[in-house]
C-alpha cells in the first residue's frame, strides 16, 4: 500500500493553492488533494460530461450560456448516479491516509469537491457545444 500512496502523490504533483498554519483542515485537504486530482483528471471529467450530454440527449448547442451553466450544475448536483461516478473518479486517486481523512468529514469535503468540479466544467462549457 505504501508504494501505491507514493506513486499517487508523485503522479498528482504538488499542492495547488496556499496551505499554511491558519488553513483549516478542509482547506488544506482541498489544496493538497482535491485540486491536484481535479487538474489531473480534467480531460476524463470533461469527456465524462460530454458523454452525459450525449446519452441524456441534452441539446447544449441551442442553450443560452446561462442555461448551459445551469445544465452543468444540475447534472452534477441532482443526478445522483452521475455524481457518484464523478466522485469515484476523484476518490480513486486518494491515498489510504487521504481516504481515512475523507471519510471522517465526507459531507463537507464532498461539497468542496463537487463545487470545484462544477466550476471547472463551467469554465470549459464551450467544449460541450458540439453536443
Amino acid at each position: 500500500m505504501i508504494q501505491r500512496d507514493v506513486l499517487l502523490k508523485e503522479f498528482r504533483g504538488e499542492s495547488i493553492g496556499e496551505v499554511n498554519a491558519t488553513s483549516s483542515a478542509d482547506e488544506a485537504f482541498q489544496n493538497q488533494v482535491l485540486r491536484p486530482i481535479l487538474k489531473l483528471q480534467n480531460d476524463l471529467l470533461v469527456l465524462s460530461f460530454k458523454n452525459y450530454v450525449s446519452k441524456n440527449k441534452i441539446d447544449f448547442k441551442t442553450k443560452s450560456v446561462e442555461k448551459k451553466l445551469m445544465s452543468i450544475e444540475n447534472a452534477v448536483q441532482k443526478d445522483i448516479k452521475y455524481r457518484n461516478a464523478l466522485k469515484g473518479m476523484i476518490i480513486g486517486l486518494f491515498t489510504i491516509d487521504e481516504y481515512s481523512t475523507y471519510i471522517k468529514n465526507s459531507s463537507n469535503l464532498n461539497k468542496r469537491m463537487m463545487g470545484m468540479l462544477i466550476e471547472r466544467l463551467k469554465s470549459q462549457a464551450q467544449l460541450f457545444d458540439e453536443y
